[in-house]
């Protein structure tokens, strides 16, 4: 039984090695052999999942990830108190036979990732910020150390 694909084969479309070592020939430079017929792209209705490097500073939680080929308007990110999820979808500009490729590396279609944060954030004051093709998300911690105080009143 073939394992399930990581997040990173999803979206760089890359296999494990045992997974391509094969008895099959080695492929030639004709037209009809230049793609692999084994795809390891999502199939239909699959998404592929976003790498994220999740950081703090003494103030904030910091996500970041690669979305290049991405407008901002298609970018879709929810926030919890305790969760962020990022989704969106890359479009490919222009339409290319299947004929006609050499390399079918780059990933297009939809994509997502939840980020379980590591303590609670305040959401209502996240910042998001895209800058060639890296998303940043700042997210402001909640200071449990913080306290209020407040007046009873009389009814």
């Amino acid at each position: 039984m073939k394992e399930p694909r990581s997040f990173f084969e999803k979206l760089t479309g890359s296999a494990r090695i045992d997974d391509q070592l094969d008895d099959s020939p080695a492929p030639t430079f004709a037209k009809a052999s230049r793609i692999p017929q084994n795809s390891n792209w999502p199939d239909a209705g699959e998404e592929g999942e976003l790498t994220v490097d999740v950081f703090q500073t003494p103030d904030e939680i910091v996500i970041q990830s690669t979305v290049a080929g991405v407008k901002p308007d298609e970018l879709d990110v929810t926030i919890t108190q305790d969760m962020v999820t990022l989704k969106g979808k890359r479009q490919r500009s222009n339409e290319v036979s299947e004929k006609d490729f050499y390399y079918k590396e780059l990933y297009w279609g939809t994509f997502s990732r939840s980020i379980l944060l590591p303590q609670e954030v305040d959401a209502d004051a996240a910042q998001a910020s895209l800058k060639n093709g890296l998303i940043t998300i700042k997210l402001p911690k909640l200071d449990k150390q913080r306290t209020q105080r407040l007046k009873v009143k009389m009814e």
